[in-house]
């Protein structure tokens, strides 16, 4: 059974609940939106990636329905899901045997929206034998030796024959210590419509905006992908397709935005630059310091949306209501604190919390972050072989 762990209810007006910084957030931030919500954990979803044999663990989990649609109403759903760093290998009797290996991504998909472990099957690439390699690798103009992706989010393209558009950031190791890396680019891989893991004639795109530049200072695109059609199931949508970015040690989030069939048209790109959507990409201004470097945007029924997010490195799990897909967002609101389930283990973090609609039913949004360790390989990957797998909650709220 699910375990009800943090429940609030928002009386109009008169009770407010704490922000990130510890300062009241009243409730009149949530009246033209959302009058009540809860908080449950949700272990059904759990355990669809609690695996004793093949992909046993994996980060960054994105899913979009192939079809396009952004929400849970599907008759006959056919999702496509990938993730970051992943490990494959066999577990007996909660023992991780020997000769796992680590893949930098996998995909799976599954033809349920609600959780079962029997309908989701996962993907490596072997190519020419029975170890399973990483399937999506940089392979751009600008990509050098010895990069590899961390994915971003995506999106089913309509407007160009249901291809499936995925942002990538290119990363290179430069030590051997536990945040040994650098990031060197920002790439979007096209997949064409109809295709299944390991894929064929993929495409890759290097985003220009800040190439050359330090990624530290000006970014990255795709962190989170918001869908904003009517084509997608978002009736006030306005047509465009919103990117959005992450900046700096801050964590500061920003938005481009473009319309479906323009998305590799870069010189059509425009950026929010506080006040309007600008050609140029130095003048984009932030909605949001202190996220994460996933996150996610939604729409919501009522035309509505709202920003859910992680406040930064091993923090609480917020969300944020706006009128538009730019904001001004409203008070952050705290829902959940998963370090609390690993309060334990001093080495152990959670990150990158965001919403799923396409496992949302009306009412809710199914809510993922992921699990690590600062000692993965050398002591808490041996003493919890099943640690490095997403872990769900579910926000369940009334709308105004």
């Amino acid at each position: 059974m699910k375990k009800y762990i943090q429940t609030f209810f928002i009386l109009l007006l008169l009770v407010g609940c704490k922000n990130k910084q510890g300062t009241e957030t009243k409730s009149d931030n949530l009246s033209d939106s959302i009058t009540s919500f809860s908080v449950i954990e949700s272990p059904e979803w759990e355990s669809v990636f609690y695996r004793n044999s093949g992909w046993f663990g994996g980060d960054g989990i994105y899913a979009v329905n192939l079809d396009g649609k952004e929400d849970f109403e599907q008759k006959n759903p056919n999702i496509m899901l990938w993730f970051g760093d992943t490990m494959y290998g066999n577990i007996i009797n909660s023992v991780l045997q020997p000769g796992f290996t680590m893949t930098h991504n996998s995909f799976a998909i599954t033809n349920k929206n609600t959780p079962d472990s029997n309908a989701i099957t996962f993907y490596a690439d072997y190519r020419g034998d029975n170890k399973p390699k990483t399937i999506l690798i940089p392979n751009s103009p600008d990509a050098g030796e010895g990069e590899y992706y961390w994915m971003g989010d995506g999106f089913v393209n309509q407007a160009k024959n249901n291809d499936l558009y995925i942002f990538g950031y290119r990363i290179k190791n430069i030590s051997n210590e536990a945040f040994g890396f650098k990031e060197m680019g920002n790439n979007i891989v096209i997949i064409p419509s109809g295709q299944k893991p390991p894929f064929k004639n993929i495409r890759q795109l290097d985003i220009p905006f800040f190439k050359g530049m330090k990624i530290d200072s000006v970014g990255t695109f795709g962190c989170a992908i918001l869908v904003n059609t009517k084509e997608a199931g978002v009736n006030n949508g306005d047509g465009y397709i919103y990117i959005y970015g992450i900046r700096g040690m801050e964590k500061t989030i920003y938005v481009a935005r473009i319309k479906p069939a323009d998305i590799e048209a870069f010189d059509k790109w425009t950026f929010w630059n506080g006040n309007s959507f600008s050609v140029k990409p130095s003048e984009i201004k932030p909605l949001i310091t202190n996220a994460s470097n996933e996150i996610s945007v939604s729409s919501l029924p009522n035309g509505k949306y709202i920003f859910v997010y992680q406040s930064g490195f091993n923090g609480k799990i917020c969300f944020q209501l706006a009128d538009s897909p730019v904001g001004p967002f409203k008070t952050p609101v705290e829902i959940y604190d998963p370090a609390l389930k690993f309060k334990d283990n001093k080495n152990i973090f959670t990150y990158n919390a965001k919403a799923l609609p396409v496992f949302s039913k009306e009412g809710e949004l199914v809510i993922s972050y992921n699990v690590n360790s600062l000692k993965f390989f050398e002591e808490d990957l041996k003493k919890d072989s099943h640690l490095y797998r997403p872990r769900f909650i579910t926000l369940k709220y009334t709308l105004k």
